[in-house]
């Protein structure tokens, strides 16, 4: 995520500037927004990559091996909606505990919990089928297929944390450096966490490709949100501590 800047010295980040964090918000709104929507149009009009639905899925089905099936039935019932809100909520309660701070683990829960609440609108709107229940590999599910909440969810908890740990500064602390490697390795695992999750969805049968891919999509655009609100709280308390700044602001338009 394009929006930590390197230090000169120690293979470090600083925390990005306030005007990097904010046209980093709007890249991710927009180029998830863009995406969700082109599949809900492929989904719509069978057209685009909605027309691979059906060959990705009985390829994945046909090559099924037991190893990968318990594997990947372990990754969907972690990131079910149902685990991931108790492994969210147990997070942050021991955060706050811990850091003695009420806004990251806040603006966490608050984005799962907006997560949900769009994923089931949008399931209810679209009303789209699930593939085949024969094809089911962990019993009966009759909610609706678009989008994939598993891989919505895992997406927006993963790169949500990773961002509000690394990138997000706490309020009344100096802001310490965080090594190249650490912030690179932190946001491909979030990455890869959110891929295999949405990989499983298709394998076990409960999903097509354009559900997982939309649901990529709609996690970035969130994870966007999260970088907009916590963006404009730190300014305004930049602000709130050096006043000054906005007279000069004022004085230099």
């Amino acid at each position: 995520m394009p929006i930590l800047e390197r230090q000169r010295s120690g293979g470090s980040l600083r925390r990005p500037s306030q005007r990097a964090v904010f046209f980093a918000a709007a890249f991710l709104l927009v180029a998830g927004e863009a995406l969700f929507w082109l599949m809900l149009a492929a989904v719509q009009t069978n057209s685009g990559l909605a027309l691979l639905d059906g060959g990705v899925h009985g390829a994945l089905v046909e090559d099924r091996s037991s190893l990968a099936t318990a594997v990947l039935a372990a990754v969907s019932t972690v990131t079910s909606p149902t685990w991931l809100t108790v492994i969210g909520v147990l997070l942050a309660l021991g955060w706050a505990l811990r850091k003695r701070e009420i806004w990251r683990p806040a603006l966490l829960l608050g984005a799962m919990v907006a997560t949900f609440g769009i994923s089931t609108l949008i399931k209810h709107e679209v009303a789209r089928a699930r593939p085949s229940a024969a094809d089911f590999l962990m019993g009966p599910d009759d909610a609706l297929s678009f989008p994939s909440g598993h891989t919505f969810g895992a997406g927006v908890f993963l790169l949500a944390l990773v961002y509000l740990l690394l990138c997000s500064a706490r309020p009344g602390s100096a802001a310490r450096p965080v090594r190249r490697a650490t912030a690179v390795l932190a946001f491909s695992g979030a990455v890869l966490g959110t891929l295999l999750v949405a990989f499983s969805r298709i394998y076990l049968g409960y999903h097509w490709l354009t559900d997982v891919v939309a649901s990529l999509g709609l996690a970035v655009a969130v994870v966007g949100i999260v970088v907009l609100v916590d963006g404009l709280r730190t300014a305004r308390q930049a602000l709130e501590s050096h006043p000054e700044r906005l007279g000069e602001n004022h004085r230099g338009g």
